[in-house]
């Protein structure tokens, strides 16, 4: 047989056993679609979970925002009223050095945020002002926690709103809605009320209080007015880094002044109270871990949440001073703190609304 007549039955041999591996061909790639079926799925499910972790994981950091905020708060207390260490400067001066330390490791060492750096000797004293007007709230509050029940004291604090319309007023000459402005009628009508009902009432805790308050709305928008320029900007964990290390140096000779015997009390009660020290030293961890979580809250969420929770916070840390401390609460009091409450989300919302 020729050559050529051998090709021709060749052909359709070729073009049959083609046409039967094309079955085995589509099996092969089904069964290779099946494989893959199932990294589809875990991927799907992977994709599904991932909000559920997103939200466990702001949840801790709430959890763990209102345990920091409220816990200093309550020991604060506890060391200054019940404990017998009446330092309010010198105790401020540990939370500021805490502060100093655990901010620069965390930025500097464990980079949860960029270094962020003072550009110029102007800069560099805008945050000393603030750090200064940042020591005295804290050291008014703390004073006030010596002559003041924890539920007061959070009840005078929630005027804050009030304060910071009043320097931004005055300050920047930024004028809100009418309608805003009245939503702050019932945050100061509430702190009268309460005041008038409030068994263990002081007039220097009062001031005190009040004038902590004053300081921290002030701090506020004088912070606005100083680091407004987008060079000069700083995110509030660097701005920590460099606030504490002055608040530090500004309150050691204020403490020197006005609590010279610190040393030799803190001293007699660490031989009294074995638990003196590692009690200090959790008070001023939880002040840096209040600050650190007040910003990474911000970062995850917003500052409307913040504020919101902010409220919320306020009321818990109210009901567990009193379940702790058992100091008495009159009707009065209860109703002036809660309109002041609704005067402050009624504020919130006001602005946020006419903004």
């Amino acid at each position: 047989m020729s050559s050529h007549a051998r090709g021709k039955e060749l052909i359709p041999l070729l073009s049959f056993s083609h046409q039967k591996q094309q079955p085995n061909l589509s099996i092969s790639s089904t069964t290779k679609m099946n494989k893959k079926n199932p990294d589809q799925k875990s991927d799907m499910s992977s994709s599904s979970s991932s909000p559920k972790k997103q939200t466990l994981f702001i949840s801790s950091l709430i959890i763990l925002w209102y345990t920091s905020n409220i816990g200093v708060l309550l020991l604060n207390k506890f060391l200054l009223s019940n404990y017998g260490f009446k330092f309010p400067i010198f105790l401020t001066m540990c939370h500021m050095s805490a502060c100093a330390i655990l901010s620069y490791v965390s930025i500097v060492f464990l980079k949860l945020v960029p270094l962020q750096y003072l550009k110029s000797r102007s800069q560099f004293l805008k945050v000393a002002t603030l750090s200064i007007v940042f020591c005295a709230s804290v050291v008014g509050g703390n004073i006030s926690l010596r002559y003041l029940p924890v539920s007061f004291n959070q009840a005078v604090g929630a005027t804050t709103p009030f304060f910071t319309a009043l320097f931004a007023y005055i300050m920047t000459f930024k004028r809100e809605a009418w309608v805003t402005y009245g939503a702050l009628v019932p945050v100061v009508t509430g702190v009268v009320i309460a005041s008038g009902g409030e068994p263990g009432f002081h007039w220097f805790g009062f001031i005190m209080c009040i004038s902590a308050t004053a300081a921290r709305a002030f701090k506020s928008v004088l912070q606005g007015i100083l680091l407004s320029s987008e060079g000069e900007r700083l995110n509030s964990m660097n701005l920590m880094l460099y606030m504490s290390p002055i608040a530090v140096i500004a309150l050691l000779p204020v403490t020197i002044f006005m609590e010279p015997d610190v040393m030799s009390v803190t001293l007699t009660l660490g031989r009294q109270h074995k638990y003196m020290y590692i009690l200090l030293l959790v008070n001023s961890v939880m002040a840096y871990s209040a600050n650190l979580l007040n910003f990474l809250v911000t970062k995850h969420t917003s500052a409307l949440t913040l504020q919101v929770l902010g409220n919320a916070k306020g009321a818990v840390a109210v009901v567990i001073s009193i379940l702790l401390f058992r100091n008495p609460v009159t009707v009065m009091g209860i109703g002036g703190y809660s309109i002041t409450v609704l005067g402050v989300v009624a504020y919130g919302e006001t602005k946020r609304r006419f903004r």
